[in-house]
């Protein structure tokens, strides 16, 4: 697949991959080693504390940035993954794919239901048996009752 990277991809991938490797801890330990030891040198003024606080505040600050760009696309990778997976499978249930787009309380409702469909599986003598959503088809009217009990419940 044909990449199409701009200047900041790029550097946003190098300075990850560095950023998460064994010379990068160990510059950042040799840093920390250097500047405890030039503490006696400096008589351990303000300034030689000013040094390594500001620093580490500006590294920590861009980092958080930069370790957000990353999972961020790590998690839509594994989106797409997950849907092509569901997409692929007979038993699944295609409404699922996409679903990261929904409000929480959307979530909440289907995670509950997903529950159940569980309880249901646990009973089920037959482990290979299919408890996605289409397949559940002939429990709607039971879901649609028992959602709008929690919803009362929850308004209550």
């Amino acid at each position: 697949m044909a990449t199409d990277n701009n200047l900041f991809e790029k550097f946003s991938n190098a300075a990850t991959t560095f950023t998460g490797s064994s010379y990068a801890f160990l510059g950042a330990l040799a840093i920390v080693i250097i500047w405890a030891v030039s503490g006696p040198i400096f008589q351990f003024s303000e300034t030689w504390q000013l040094i390594i606080n500001t620093g580490t505040t500006i590294i920590t600050f861009l980092m958080v940035f930069l370790i957000q760009k990353a999972q961020n696309k790590d998690s839509k990778a594994i989106q797409i993954k997950l849907n092509e997976l569901i997409a692929a499978s007979k038993s699944a249930s295609n409404r699922i794919v996409d679903i990261e787009n929904l409000t929480e309380k959307e979530l909440d409702q289907i995670h509950k239901y997903y529950e159940k469909l569980s309880d249901e599986a646990e009973e089920d003598a037959y482990l290979n048996g299919s408890h996605s959503i289409d397949a559940a088809s002939r429990n709607q009217e039971e879901k649609a009752e028992y959602f709008k009990g929690i919803t009362k419940k929850e308004e209550e």
